[in-house]
């Protein structure tokens, strides 16, 4: 499937990647600012030529990130990749899991990074965020928005309050960092937004019902903007990734990483399922065959095993902020290729089978209704030729 921007634009199709689900889990923690160590585990995964990627012939040079969500394991290996490679980053972490303190630590140990901290529901936090990053850099030249808050349970199940706050991080979050970013974007007719999206926001999974809704509307909000701005040289692309190991733990750790080791710790979901709370299923969802438990079976049989590697999907997300001519989307891992791959060849298939429907179009004001008015004998001939 491809997507373009407008006729005139040079944005390439759709991109999908799979190899990127065999990558050994490093033995101990990674410094950011150790090329050896950054060399001896570069993933050899290339953006295609058509894009243009960071290389030879496109020398990248330093950029300006500023990273919503940057504590979580993607946001992590995110920063990481950035700093590796001289760029600039806004590392921004959550005002109800960090502590400032944490966050000038890391600014002391990474001269390029600046700590920041907002809710990114709240549109003022965003605002003061942008603003301290352009008074520190000069400018940004790329928006990544790696936070993202969901609950495991039947729709039913899920309170008024529990799904507006999953809206109000989601979407309502990445509107507001595209609002409030916009103008200095426009100003410098130059940007980039990275979005992570998600397969649930190509594809329903039961148990996660709200969740998916909410990513389904962001990728509504990307696709609609990214054609509005197309004319000020401002790109995006939806990062999809499957489900993403937890394979680069360091020095960007919250707090709550400690607890990432307690195996299968249902009590304190957030280590061992990223920003995820469990709800416990009501009484006629709480069978073990229960469709709505798919998300919380998958997850608890996951554990931190998951396929795809965080450090292999940050160098690539990486070089979409480097790449001339990015994709809309971005599927990263065999999970979401082989998902979202079957999703559409669903929506094809059912499109093929009713597609022989059609509906007449009434009479036109104005027109005549003598003879050129089909009898219903011509109708119901032209009805019977359609349905065989």
């Amino acid at each position: 499937m491809s997507w373009t921007h407008s006729p005139d634009s040079h944005i390439p199709e759709q991109q999908y990647y799979s190899s990127m689900d065999i990558h050994p889990s490093p033995s101990k923690p990674i410094n950011a600012l150790s090329p050896s160590v950054s060399a001896a585990r570069e993933p050899k995964l290339q953006l295609p030529s058509t894009t243009d990627p960071p290389g030879p012939q496109n020398p990248p040079k330093q950029l300006v990130w500023l990273i919503f969500g940057a504590t979580g394991h993607m946001g992590r290996s995110l920063v990481k990749t950035a700093l590796c490679r001289n760029d600039l980053v806004a590392a921004v972490g959550r005002t109800f899991e960090n502590s400032p303190e944490s966050m000038k630590k890391l600014e002391e140990e990474h001269e390029n990074c600046l700590g920041l901290l907002c809710d990114v529901r709240a549109r003022e936090t965003v605002k003061k965020v942008i603003d301290r990053t352009i008074e520190r850099f000069g400018r940004i030249d790329i928006v990544a928005n790696c936070a993202g808050y969901g609950v495991i349970g039947a729709c039913e199940d899920q309170d008024e309050y529990e799904i507006r706050d999953q809206f109000e991080t989601n979407f309502t979050g990445t509107l507001n960092m595209i609002q409030l970013s916009l103008p200095h974007f426009r100003e410098r007719r130059s940007g980039r937004y990275l979005i992570f999206s998600s397969t649930s926001g190509a594809l329903g999974v039961p148990g996660l019902g709200p969740y998916c809704a909410s990513k389904y509307a962001v990728e509504g909000l990307m696709e609609s903007m990214l054609y509005e701005v197309d004319n000020f040289n401002i790109k995006g692309t939806l990062v999809e990734p499957g489900h993403m190991r937890r394979d680069d733990v360091g020095d960007l750790v919250s707090h709550t990483a400690a607890m990432a080791s307690n195996e299968h710790n249902l009590a304190s979901p957030l280590p061992l399922y990223g920003h995820f709370f469990v709800k416990q299923p009501s009484e006629p969802y709480n069978t073990p065959t229960a469709p709505a438990a798919h998300a919380r079976r998958m997850l608890m049989w996951l554990g931190d095993k998951q396929p795809a590697s965080a450090v292999k999907a940050a160098h690539l997300v990486w070089q979409l902020g480097h790449c001339s001519y990015p994709p809309l989307r971005l599927v990263l891992g065999t999970y979401a290729v082989e998902s979202i791959r079957d999703r559409l060849k669903c929506i094809i298939e059912e499109i093929e089978d009713w597609k022989y429907l059609s509906f007449p179009v009434g009479d036109q004001p104005g027109s005549s209704t003598g003879k050129d008015k089909p009898s219903t004998e011509s109708r119901d001939k032209q009805d019977r030729e359609m349905t065989t």
